[in-house]
């Protein structure tokens, strides 16, 4: 597990953001976050060490589904089809999977559906933190982060995935001037507000994000 940004006085490592030694970047980093964005180190129960190996392993089995699906609409249909039944698609699965008390959606610093794709405070600071780690140079397939976070009405579970560009996603989130005329056309229909262009394989895309209450503020 990567750190988040440990500067404070109950920072347990140098204020060297999302780093961690070697032998630590696989160990389980429970972190509580203040309202004013303080990271304290905290215990780690069993409960919390089991939310996170179920959010890892919701994660997986999330990206690895809606892929399948995806695969199989871009080697039946055209994609500006696909693009118009991932759209029902990818929302209805986080839909699926939010239930016994998780929240599951994926997010993006570059959103192509503007009503559920938009990150939160702490989803956006550790997006830029999986940027910062792919444009140093490091692999983008394990970037994930886990935290205590103390919102308004209470103390969250937050867990975050990162999704790097695969070559099929290239169809529709690729570069511009390399998208056929009909996909450009469909995804200024469907998405008008559209920011999910541009990628190459490897850059993060967005993120798997699940969170989990805890407990609720008196």
């Amino acid at each position: 597990m990567r750190g988040g940004k440990l500067c404070h006085s109950y920072s347990i490592f140098p204020c060297q953001e999302h780093k961690m030694p070697k032998f630590m970047k696989k160990s389980l980093l429970i972190l509580i976050a203040s309202a004013a964005s303080t990271w304290v180190f905290a215990d780690s129960p069993k409960e919390q060490i089991h939310y996170l190996e179920q959010s890892r392993a919701t994660a997986h089995e999330f990206m690895q589904s809606l892929g399948r699906k995806l695969k199989s609409l871009l080697e039946t249909a055209d994609t500006e089809n696909a693009i118009i039944v991932c759209k029902q698609i990818a929302p209805a699965m986080a839909a699926d999977y939010s239930k016994d008390g998780w929240i599951v959606k994926r997010v993006s610093l570059k959103s192509r559906n503007k009503s559920m794709g938009v990150p939160d405070t702490w989803e956006r600071r550790e997006l830029e933190g999986f940027d910062r780690h792919h444009l140093s140079g490091e692999p983008t397939d394990e970037l994930e982060m886990s935290a205590i976070v103390d919102e308004a009405d209470g103390l969250w579970f937050r867990y975050l995935k990162a999704i790097p560009t695969q070559p099929m996603c290239l169809q529709c989130h690729g570069k511009a001037e390399d998208m056929p005329d009909g996909v450009k056309a469909i995804l200024a229909h469907e998405y008008p507000n559209d920011d999910a262009i541009n990628y190459s394989v490897g850059e993060i895309r967005g993120a798997i994000s699940i969170k989990r209450q805890i407990s609720a503020h008196e």
